[in-house]
């Protein structure tokens, strides 16, 4: 049988940094542990579906 083709993640090369309560992070943090998730993850995500929300994808 074929191999499945190997998925190439797109490399992360930019930072972007906020500011934000401390019980509200932790919260979110430990909120997307439980849901088996990282917070980068989940705010990645957020931004890529608020772009293509706004016509503003890459």
């Amino acid at each position: 049988m074929g191999e499945k083709p190997e998925k190439k993640a797109k490399k992360k090369d930019s930072q972007l940094i906020l500011r934000l309560d401390k019980r509200e992070r932790d919260a979110f943090v430990e909120l997307c542990k439980d849901q088996d998730t990282s917070a980068a993850r989940e705010i990645r995500k957020f931004i890529r579906g608020y772009l293509k929300e706004h016509d503003a994808a890459e």
